[in-house]
């Protein structure tokens, strides 16, 4: 499947893998190819802390679907394996740096209730996340359109509510494929968060804000919950599951959270 994770100007393309709904799903979105940042410009505010894992009961019903769709392109999802997603903006548009961080929160919002993120990159015109679709407590699986248009429709909304305007933030189609056995996760994501390093926009990603690895800003995140609950426990579901500052669930490890 064409997928929009390389240069702007250039796509290849990549047969998706087959099988059953629940595969983990990678998400990239195309990215703007910009200027390097001047010496010392901060190129965006703080970090933002996204929500993450959720308890289980939290889940709803997944809507009715099927583990194929069509929009101009075939959508394909499979038990077990993870899914490489890309969305990109209408018509190239550079997301201002002030609602960036509002992207990202919205594609960490269904962490551990809908999706099991693994990574997650928010570029100039471009998203690119990597994850597994869960189940719902029947034990449906959430479909890629229930689970990719909740992601595009929340933070257009967002997006132009902050910045008061209308009309369309996304492009109507995604890139998406389903990774193959022989692909790594965390290959896959150390790729995708590589990006912005690969189109001049930081030195390192650990100093690009717009970014999310579950081993390292989702511990990090974990981590600090725990120092903050009392001996160290969870918040409302042990061992699983504690909260973060701003009071979001979270999984501190990929085998607490349960990926179905």
């Amino acid at each position: 499947m064409v997928t929009g994770e390389a240069n702007p100007r250039e796509t290849h393309d990549e047969t998706p893998g087959t099988g059953r709904i629940g595969t983990a799903i990678c998400v990239t979105v195309r990215e703007f190819v910009a200027q390097p940042p001047s010496a010392g410009q901060d190129i965006a505010p703080p970090r933002t802390t996204a929500p993450q894992s959720k308890s289980p009961q939290d889940r709803p019903p997944a809507k009715p679907g099927k583990s194929e769709y069509r929009r101009n392109l075939p959508h394909l999802q499979a038990e077990g394996k993870a899914v490489f997603l890309t969305f990109c903006t209408k018509s190239r548009w550079s997301l201002p740096e002030s609602v960036r961080s509002k992207v990202l929160a919205h594609c960490l919002r269904d962490h551990g209730r809908k999706i099991h993120v693994l990574g997650a990159v928010v570029m100039p015109d471009h998203v690119h996340m990597v994850f597994l679709p869960l189940h719902d407590l029947q034990d449906n699986p959430y479909t890629l359109a229930e689970i990719t248009g909740g992601i595009k429709g929340a933070s257009a909304h967002s997006i132009n509510k902050a910045l008061g305007r209308r009309g369309p933030v996304w492009q109507d189609e995604s890139f998406d494929h389903v990774l193959r056995s022989d692909e790594s996760e965390s290959e896959k994501v150390d790729y995708i968060c590589a990006n912005p390093v690969r189109k001049g926009l930081c030195r390192h990603e650990t100093e690009y804000p717009w970014i999310w690895r579950e081993w390292i800003e989702g511990r990090a995140a974990a981590d600090a919950a725990r120092s903050s609950t009392p001996e160290g426990g969870c918040a409302t579901c042990p061992p699983c599951a504690t909260r973060s500052p701003s009071g979001a669930q979270i999984h501190a490890s990929p085998e607490a959270s349960g990926r179905r």
